[in-house]
């Protein structure tokens, strides 16, 4: 338990730096560009995005904690447990509005011809309420590495 505890709490915390990027400079950065070259920009992110890398941490980390998070849920007496099940749901939001509601803007944001007057419009649209909802997946994860480490620190 205490090796997928810390496994889950590292991954969380990468997962969190990656999408605290985006939501502090990234996204940022590319509102700064003409409406056409930042939907351009950020369609080439979104390709480049789903590597090994990313997907290993994001989804694995989902993995390990679907584990972690069931076996504490039936320990739910032992030291640390209730920490480990709060801290595995909490990632799991951050996947849950990947899945739910970024790709499916994102796959808007690609059909569109960035240099049209509807695909300028969506990329203002998309840069602040993508912004918005990174947030969330920025806070989820930061917050559930700080319940895991709780957890680790009850489980001694």
């Amino acid at each position: 338990m205490r090796v997928l505890t810390m496994v889950a709490l590292l991954g969380s915390a990468l997962v969190a730096g990656v999408f605290f990027a985006f939501s502090t400079f990234v996204m940022k950065g590319l509102g700064y560009l003409p409406a056409a070259r930042g939907a351009e920009a950020m369609n080439a992110i979104n390709v480049a995005a789903p590597t090994a890398g990313l997907m290993v941490a994001m989804f694995g980390t989902a993995l390990v904690c679907l584990v972690l998070g069931t076996a504490s849920f039936v320990r739910l007496g032992d030291d640390g447990a209730a920490y480990r099940v709060l801290g595995c749901a909490l990632y799991m939001v951050t996947i849950l509005v990947t899945i739910f509601y970024h790709v499916p803007r994102n796959d808007a944001l690609a059909a569109l011809d960035p240099a049209s007057a509807e695909g300028m419009a969506y990329w203002k649209e998309y840069l602040v309420q993508w912004t918005t909802w990174n947030h969330v997946r920025t806070v989820a994860p930061l917050g559930a590495a700080a319940l895991l480490a709780i957890a680790l620190r009850k489980a001694g």
